[in-house]
This record gives structure tokens, C-alpha cells and sequence, in this order.
């Protein structure tokens, strides 16, 4: 007869490896931040507010279906973040490159030195880099023209 596994070791197995996960979501989502700082030459606290916001205004942008899609590539906690606050039954906004440059400054908060379209196409940058090439090309793909010159092929 097989012995089984006491339960307090197993209730210890458990709890190191959803810490374990936690732990990695959150080593995930600092190593974007830190990235993105790193381009800009920001500092942390500004590059997190720039990835919200741009993540948040490209969610809205995009068509549910392909929200879903981005979304699912995304780490846990970055996930998270962009999907913090949605509304679904929100009507979109006109989908100009422009309405989507005011919607990040609206989000991210007027820095009158910062060039918001840099700024973005470094989180487009940093998406490259992290998300596959076919899903990029949808998500590219599904914005009008004027949007697509803030997101340059990679």
C-alpha cells in the first residue's frame, strides 16, 4: 500500500508554489517596467504610468476579439493591469491617431517635455519584444493606417 503525503507538507507544497507564481508575475511585470524605463530614460514610477496608460488606450482601441487575443499573451500581472478598469459597454472613440495620442496624454497626465508619440512607440517597441510577431501583426493590422506609424514594423 502506497503511503500518502501528510497534508501539512502538501498545504507547504501548495503555498510555495502559488508564491512561487506570484513571485514570478511579479518579477514578469517589473522586468517590462524596468525595460521601458530603461528606453526612455525614465524612472520607474513614469514608465508604469506610460504602460498603463498605452495599454489601457490600445484595449479600448482594439476590437474585442482581438483585445482577448493581445491579452492572452500578456503576463499575469500586465494582464492585469490592462484589463483594470475596462468597461465593455463603452462606446469606442473615433479611431484617429490622434484621439489615441490625447487618450494616453489624458491618461498618463499632461508633461508638457515628453513626446507622447516617442513615448508610445516605445511601449509598441517593447510589446515587439515580447509578444509573438503573428500577434503583433493582427493587433498592427486591426489600426487604421495613421495609428500603425506610432507602431513601426519590427
Amino acid at each position: 500500500m502506497e503511503e500518502k503525503e501528510p497534508r501539512s507538507r502538501i498545504a507547504a507544497m501548495t503555498h510555495s508554489v502559488s508564491h512561487a507564481s506570484i513571485t514570478h508575475a511579479a518579477e514578469q511585470a517589473q522586468q517590462w517596467v524596468n525595460e521601458l524605463a530603461k528606453d526612455l530614460d525614465w524612472n520607474e514610477q513614469s514608465a508604469f504610468r506610460l504602460l498603463k496608460a498605452v495599454l489601457h488606450t490600445l484595449r479600448d482601441w482594439l476590437s474585442p476579439e482581438e483585445m482577448a487575443d493581445l491579452s492572452a499573451q500578456l503576463p499575469t500581472l500586465i494582464r492585469g493591469i490592462y484589463f483594470e478598469g475596462w468597461h465593455p459597454a463603452e462606446p469606442a472613440w473615433e479611431r484617429k491617431k490622434r484621439d489615441f495620442v490625447i487618450c494616453v496624454r489624458d491618461s498618463f497626465g499632461y508633461e508638457p517635455e515628453i513626446d507622447v508619440d516617442k513615448a508610445i512607440g516605445a511601449v509598441f517597441r517593447l510589446l515587439d519584444r515580447h509578444i509573438s510577431h503573428g500577434e503583433i501583426v493582427q493587433v498592427r493590422n486591426s489600426m487604421k493606417k495613421s495609428l500603425r506609424q506610432l507602431w513601426p514594423e519590427g
